[in-house]
């Protein structure tokens, strides 16, 4: 180890923060500042100055992935013997160093035991998603609540299923986990709280062997990591605190940033530093993310670039979600061409069944993607089970009928979880496709054989499509997040608890801040009030044009008859090559070169690079009464 390894490269806002080798410290680290390079060089400057043992320091993150990175970064800088350890796993092997031996056998997933309590469920609550149940427990536990304390702590939080019954589950998946030997992750860390809280000699023994304590992610720290982490440290002051708290997205799970804004008050003597250079995103996509800053609240940020200029944002509302879906598909085409890799484009979602339209649009159009799972997700693997041996009726009415029985709501009840949001949606989707498929002769093993080729997709690399959670930590070229309405983002559930829109506009900053150079927001619907705060004015919904008026005029219907041609000759959907909005709009043009059609909504570089010249021939050779 030598200081200019470890010192070497950093801004001044990092070097401060690395040379700050005792007492609190508090590092308010914005998207893409180099986060990880500053923790990592501050615990190996502790080491290489003296101010600590490497053995004497604990550092602690939220997943695996996290901890590994940290270890292997340590260990390129030449420190061995630090312990970098997620929360649970800390606390599972202290219990082991304490006590000697297992607490149990630990149970990998809570959604078995659940799914087989939830079956017993009245009728209207038994298909509901394990995971929402889950969900559910995790968020009772991480805020220490008990079967017995549940509903008392409830405190206007909305549970997924009534609250008498989601007590009853609560109890029955402690008393059933309990018999089996079996303990869950939150119990790791409610264990090792108690057991320090009850045995001075572990509580000692801890204290003496780790000095000092780097805690990352502290913006998604809960009350039961935070009651740990204050037992570590008893009355000692040697923590590290780093964190965003405009990227705490994790409030489902009882996290709060509060800890993290609250450090300063409880170490009134702490450093605190604040990383505002940003390594990530170009000028102009820092620039629109820093519009919302003033109303996420906590530590303020304002986030400066060090990359080379690039394009604007585009921001743009459409007519439909299907013009909304055509124009990504289209900029898609456009970057690929540019030479941006499939593989370093995502189009980031609220909802995990939004995903559904982009699967079936990419899959039709022969772009590869990953990330989406439609037939892997409950409500589609529920459904396909509960199809075989389908009686005698028509395809869409056995798919109807099975949906009916695995709970399909007509119309969807309020208060619903988020898997149960996005479990309806599926059984919705799956009815209607069914319905397109359904020609009086086709058998549900044919359907699922077209399900599989359509869906079946997931494994070959590509656009990623990603809920705006499951992109945190993550970072692309370009950045595609539609569906930004009202109801949507906020989504409809954050509309009814107090407090839960300022998470949403958390979610959008977080997906905004992944985009390096190219990112794009659009909506169909009504605009999402985070639009106005990104200084979208006036926005308003875009008129729809209703299928019931579509035009029936000669010119309009000669130019699907030429897109029918295309389509088939390509072997791919007609609303691939253009939809109805925007053959209706060519209709109503009738452009004449190629500038008057590259102004046609929905006519981008790419389409007029492939089907220009020929249109403009279709419309040429249109029949004189249909141009007229």
């Amino acid at each position: 180890m030598d200081a200019k390894t470890i010192l070497g490269g950093l801004n001044p806002e990092q070097r401060r923060a690395v040379e700050a080798v005792s007492g609190p410290v508090c590092i308010l680290a914005g998207a893409g500042s180099g986060k990880t390079t500053t923790i990592t060089r501050r615990i190996a400057w502790q080491v290489a100055s003296g101010a600590r043992r490497s053995d004497e320091i604990l550092a602690v993150t939220f997943t695996d992935k996290a901890a590994a990175e940290m270890r292997s970064r340590l260990e390129r800088l030449g420190v061995d013997g630090v312990e970098t350890r997620t929360f649970h796993s800390a606390a599972l092997a202290q219990l082991r160093r304490a006590r000697g031996e297992m607490p149990g056998r630990i149970l990998s997933t809570k959604a078995l035991l659940l799914r087989q309590i939830g079956n017993s469920l009245p009728r209207p609550y038994r298909f509901r998603p394990a995971g929402d149940l889950a969900t559910e427990v995790e968020w009772a536990k991480n805020r220490r609540l008990t079967p017995e304390g549940y509903r008392r702590g409830l405190d206007g939080h909305e549970p997924p299923i009534p609250p008498d019954l989601m007590a009853r589950v609560f109890r029955e998946y402690e008393r059933r986990k309990s018999s089996a030997g079996l303990v869950d992750f939150e119990d790791l860390l409610e264990f090792a709280v108690r057991m320090y809280e009850a045995d001075e000699w572990a509580l000692a023994a801890v204290r003496e062997r780790f000095r000092a304590f780097t805690v990352d992610e502290y913006q998604d720290v809960n009350l039961l990591q935070q009651s740990l982490l204050e037992l570590w440290l008893g009355g000692g002051d040697e923590v590290c605190a780093v964190g965003d708290d405009y990227q705490s997205i994790y409030g489902f799970t009882g996290a709060s940033p509060e800890w993290l804004l609250g450090l300063a008050r409880r170490f009134p003597d702490a450093t605190v530093i604040r990383l505002e250079a940003n390594y990530r995103s170009s000028p102009q996509v820092l620039a629109l993310a820093n519009r919302l800053t003033p109303e996420l609240g906590g530590a303020e940020k304002t986030l400066r670039p060090t990359r080379p200029e690039g394009p604007e944002p585009i921001l743009r509302g459409f007519g439909s979600p299907e013009d909304e879906g055509a124009f990504v598909l289209e900029r898609v085409r456009e970057l690929a061409a540019e030479g941006v890799a499939y593989e370093e484009m995502a189009v980031l979602l609220r909802l995990n069944s939004r995903s559904a339209d982009f699967e079936e649009l990419f899959g039709d159009a022969r772009i590869p993607f990953q990330g989406a799972a439609l037939l892997a997700r409950e409500g589609a693997r529920q459904l396909l089970k509960g199809l075989r041996g389908a009686g005698f009726g028509s395809l869409a009415e056995e798919v109807r009928r099975v949906a009916r029985e695995q709970g399909l709501a007509e119309p969807v009840p309020e208060g619903l979880g988020e898997r149960e949001l996005v479990r309806q949606a599926d059984l919705r989707r799956l009815c209607k496709l069914a319905e397109e498929f359904d020609d009086g002769s086709r058998t549900v093993d044919e359907w699922v054989q077209s399900l599989r080729a359509r869906f079946d997709h997931g494994a070959e690399g590509g656009v990623h499509l990603l809920t705006l959670h499951r992109a945190k930590g993550l970072e692309f070229e370009a950045v595609f997040i539609p569906r930004v309405e009202e109801k949507e983002l906020p989504c409809k559930q954050s509309l009814r608890v107090p407090g839960a829109v300022v998470e949403e506009r958390r979610l959008l900053y977080v997906g905004m801040t992944r985009a390096k150079r190219h990112l794009a927001l659009t909506w169909a619907g009504k605009p999402s009030r985070f639009l106005a705060e990104l200084g979208v004015e006036k926005a308003s919904a875009p008129s729809v044009r209703r299928r019931a008026e579509e035009p029936d005029g000669p010119l309009y219907q000669a130019l699907k008859r030429w897109r029918l041609q295309r389509a088939k000759a390509d072997e791919i959907p007609a609303y691939v090559v253009f939809h109805n909005s925007t053959l209706a709009e060519i209709a109503e043009r009738r452009p004449r070169t190629i500038a008057e059609l590259a102004s046609v909504p929905g006519v981008g570089p790419a389409k007029l690079e492939r089907y220009g010249a020929e249109l403009l021939a279709a419309l040429a050779d249109a029949p004189a009464t249909a141009a007229a």
